[in-house]
């Protein structure tokens, strides 16, 4: 089993539903990569690995047509990342975390409904969206959160149940709007596919800011003037990589008022403290990164060290929250990013919160265990606070 703290909390959830989901080429289990496109040597675990090329694909495969053609040769792994993932010689790739779905509805426990919509056929970009029901319609309009999904860019998605949960109980206790965005995952869509599908999906966001986009949900109750962002892990990242990206581009009529950052998975060439501690895990995160962002310049490409990104002052919201976990290898890189602001020009204020005695994504994978409870309930009053 990977030891990195990004992957290593990841267990599998239980199946009920399997659902065919929006965002058909972005979502099977197992998919396919082309000859020309083949994997870096990193050898997780004892195999052949492949080098890397380029980023061409083939259209990815359902699961049951690629099995059911599958030969001798299919069972060859090239690529094991236990116990998410594996690519075998021919191409396939297997996801063996992160694939079970539920479906959209009205959740009773928290009284929230969802649906789902998709933003790009094409690219597989899609969105889980979230209201709350208690006051419908409701008298005044939400507040609205853009969420990002965590997984190491390789696993898992806005349908998955914990996210799915997640989600609801987040746009109940805090009485906002929710958008869960669902974008390309590594390695068949490498870094920073996931990047640009995200910001593809913001833009899509905005498009409503003005009451005439596609989704009702948005145009008449979504405030534009109040927006928060929010991700854990890889969608920490991804959505500093936004709020960075926001602050230069710009978007009509949209106004981001705080940023959420779940045990971000931020890293550097440069070990901090827990990372010089451990630098067997330390080795396997580089390593990591190299696999799921094959063209990257390395360790301190400004996506991944936001301490590289000479923009990051200009980061478009008054408020953030960095919310870390003590176990967390990434923990130190929570608290610098915090650093990181205070030295730039960004002139807004920002808090870290650490969970005692916990490790990466804790609340995902134990959601009912106090310590969840409270970071969520911190989350919740982040986006509440006046």
């Amino acid at each position: 089993m990977i030891r990195c703290s990004i992957l290593s909390g990841y267990r599998p959830l239980p199946t009920k539903y399997h659902l065919h989901v929006p965002t058909k080429p972005n979502f099977q289990s197992v998919t396919n990569l082309s000859s020309h496109y083949l994997l870096p040597s990193f050898p997780i675990k004892a195999c052949n690995p492949l080098p890397f090329s380029s980023h061409k694909l083939e259209k990815p495969l359902h699961s049951s047509t690629t099995m059911d053609n599958s030969t001798s040769t299919d069972s060859e792994v090239a690529y094991d990342i236990p116990p998410i993932l594996k690519v075998y010689k021919n191409g396939r790739v297997e996801r063996l975390e992160g694939v079970q779905v539920v479906p959209p509805g009205l959740h009773p426990e928290t009284n929230v409904e969802s649906k789902d919509v998709v933003i790009s056929e094409e690219h597989g970009i899609s969105a889980r969206l979230y209201i709350p029901k208690t006051t419908y319609p409701p008298r005044n309009k939400l507040p609205l959160l853009v969420y990002f999904h965590g997984g190491a860019f390789i696993i898992e998605t806005p349908f998955s149940p914990n996210y799915h949960n997640l989600l609801n109980n987040i746009v109940s206790e805090a009485n906002v709007i929710g958008v869960s965005v669902h974008y390309r995952r590594a390695p068949e869509h490498p870094v920073p596919a996931a990047h640009e599908d995200s910001w593809v999906a913001l833009k899509w966001v905005a498009s409503h800011s003005g009451g005439t986009g596609s989704e009702e949900w948005l145009n008449e109750h979504a405030d534009f003037g109040k927006v928060f962002f929010a991700g854990d892990s890889a969608g920490a990242n991804i959505a500093s990589y936004l709020g960075i990206r926001l602050g230069t581009e710009g978007l009509p009529r949209v106004k981001v008022e705080g940023i959420a950052l779940v045990h971000p998975y931020f890293w550097g060439v440069e070990p901090l403290e827990c990372e010089a501690k451990r630098a067997e895990d330390a080795a396997k995160t580089h390593k990591l990164w190299r696999f799921i962002c094959p063209n990257t310049t390395g360790s301190d490409d400004p996506i991944i060290n936001p301490g590289a990104d000479p923009n990051l002052g200009k980061l478009a919201c008054a408020r953030v929250l960095v919310c870390v976990a003590e176990k967390d290898l990434l923990k130190d890189r929570g608290w610098y990013y915090k650093e990181l602001l205070h030295k730039s020009s960004w002139p807004g204020v920002v808090e870290v919160v650490e969970t005692k005695d916990e490790d990466h994504v804790f609340h995902m994978l134990n959601p009912s265990c106090e310590n969840a409870k409270v970071l969520l309930n911190r989350i919740v009053s982040f986006i509440k606070q006046d």
